[in-house]
């Protein structure tokens, strides 16, 4: 079983000034890193799975991604991604889903899996935050651009990836079939469902 991502350099390359080249060789490290290393399973001949993740909830958690409060006390859910949506997943289904692949024997061999418990738009997500910590949660829909400015460690990258994850919304969200992923993983959560269990445990400092 191998944990990858797309390599976002065949959709948008080196070349292309869409978004900046990162490390001199990157558009998104942490997809393009994981994506080149696809071939080196194929030419080895190991019998491998190939495992597409999606975002993370937990980052609303650790990662800092969760509402904050702006100057006037309200909460604000801030996203690059417009009005595209975003396929999410719960981490611990993650592993749900590898276990599930591992009991089918040979039959996911050489074959590229993607999951996600849901596509929600930054609206949707603010709305479903809202409803669940009991309070306005506004959707900021800034640019790329901007969120590339943020200056935390990693902002390059995240900046990136998210603009090629509303870029290609489309091939991203396909890629990451619900109802495959759920026949996979019948107890797959949605945002809803996970944050039932999780919103006590999100920052909103």
């Amino acid at each position: 079983m191998w944990s990858t991502l797309e390599d976002t350099r065949k959709s948008v390359p080196l070349s292309d000034d869409r978004m900046p080249t990162l490390q001199g060789k990157y558009k998104v490290p942490h997809f393009d890193a994981k994506g080149e290393a696809d071939q080196l399973f194929t030419k080895a001949g190991v019998p491998t799975t190939f495992l597409l993740t999606s975002f993370y909830w937990e980052n609303l958690i650790g990662f800092g991604m969760g509402p904050k409060r702006g100057p006037d006390g309200k909460l604000v859910f801030t996203l690059p991604m417009g009005d595209r949506k975003l396929p999410g997943i719960a981490a611990e289904d993650i592993g749900r889903s590898a276990y599930a692949i591992f009991r089918k024997g040979e039959e996911y061999v050489g074959r590229r899996v993607g999951i996600a418990g849901e596509h929600l738009t930054g609206a949707q997500m603010a709305a479903a935050l809202g409803k669940a910590l009991g309070e306005e949660v506004r959707y900021n829909a800034i640019t790329p651009e901007q969120y590339r400015g943020l200056g935390f460690p990693g902002a390059d990258d995240l900046g990136n990836m998210f603009q090629f994850n509303h870029d290609f919304a489309s091939e991203f969200c396909a890629t990451r079939d619900l109802t495959a992923a759920r026949a996979l993983n019948p107890q797959m959560q949605t945002f809803g469902a996970w944050l039932e269990k999780n919103k006590s445990r999100i920052p909103l400092d």
